[in-house]
């Protein structure tokens, strides 16, 4: 059953100030926009007239900026490379009233970045056309690795929650992931990650968030009615040891909020308008995690996520909602 929204709107101004140490595979997203009205002559393509650039936090950046958009104190931890890039994710983090002095500079390695080409086509919201990526996925280690775990030692005291966000770009190793669980431990803070399918990597966290098809593909079925997210969710809970439970984002069918005790099914909210979904996934992590500090329930946080994300997927590309959106 979903909280009553008198029980939601409480926990809204109890999000602010609340500290949450972000780790994860931080992203540069490029977006280059022109306007098109014919097709190449070289091949059946757009031809796009450059208007503008635009660049925003990705990636475990993405996470943060929903965490300082709701009144939260994030602190980014992650792993950038000597360049132009790193450099502008590094200055557009800190422009959103985020900590970033724990990104770490690695020179062997080119700043992860996303960039999309998009057409204006006479729509609201000018369409994808292409994507380049520019990764490496090579698993970080040595004198980068440590920086990283010494980042979330220091970084942990005074947190109320360590939140990873795994993008499968080399970030979390298994030390990194070991780190942040001892910190949460010795600290009394939440731990919290959104697993991308990796599930047995983050056995005794607090909460570990995935989607349909990731759930799916770890159980070896495939997963359709409430009852077979229930039962699948319960049951890979317990497997994981997860001691707040595990979230199952299922797009249009909501989120399936598997605890301990019990199994809850929440509807998403009825959006007609749907523009992107791309960092939904990131902004449910960041409002439950946010909510779990300030003492909500599971399903409550879940059910204010929910909304949250309903905001999102109303806008192109990453996006933070804000507190009086949220209300």
């Amino acid at each position: 059953m979903t909280p009553h929204k008198t029980a939601l709107l409480g926990w809204i101004d109890a999000l602010v100030g609340r500290r949450v140490l972000v780790v994860g595979d931080v992203f540069l997203d490029e977006y280059l926009i022109g306007h098109t009205d014919r097709l190449s002559r070289e091949a059946p393509v757009p031809v796009l007239e450059f208007e503008r650039r635009i660049t925003l936090p990705g990636g475990a950046a993405n996470p943060a900026a929903n965490v300082a958009g709701l009144g939260g104190a994030a602190v980014q931890i992650g792993v950038i490379g000597a360049d132009e890039n790193g450099a502008a994710l590094h200055d557009s983090l800190t422009g959103l009233g985020i900590d970033a002095s724990g990104l770490v500079v690695d020179a062997t390695r080119q700043t992860t970045t996303k960039t999309r080409i998009m057409a204006h086509m006479g729509l609201r919201f000018p369409q994808q056309v292409a994507r380049i990526d520019r990764i490496d996925r090579q698993p970080i280690d040595g004198e980068v690795e440590q920086s990283v775990v010494s980042a979330i030692q220091g970084g942990a005291p005074g947190a109320g929650a360590v939140m990873l966000s795994d993008y499968l770009v080399g970030m979390l190793t298994a030390r990194v992931v070991a780190a942040a669980r001892e910190a949460c431990a010795r600290h009394g803070a939440l731990c919290t990650a959104d697993a991308q399918g990796q599930l047995g990597k983050y056995a005794g966290f607090d909460v570990v968030k995935c989607n349909a098809d990731e759930v799916s593909r770890f159980a070896g079925q495939a997963l359709e009615r409430d009852d077979d997210f229930a039962q699948t969710g319960a049951a890979m809970a317990a497997r994981l040891g997860l001691r707040r439970g595990m979230l199952i984002t299922r797009g249009p069918d909501g989120i399936t909020v598997a605890e301990p005790d019990r199994v809850t099914h929440l509807r998403a909210p009825r959006v007609e308008d749907v523009y992107d979904t791309v960092g939904a996934g990131d902004t449910v992590l960041a409002v439950v995690t946010l909510a779990l500090t300030a003492g909500a329930s599971l399903v409550e946080a879940a059910a204010l996520a929910n909304l949250a994300a309903a905001i999102v997927i109303r806008r192109v590309g990453n996006y933070a909602p804000t507190p009086d959106e949220l209300r």
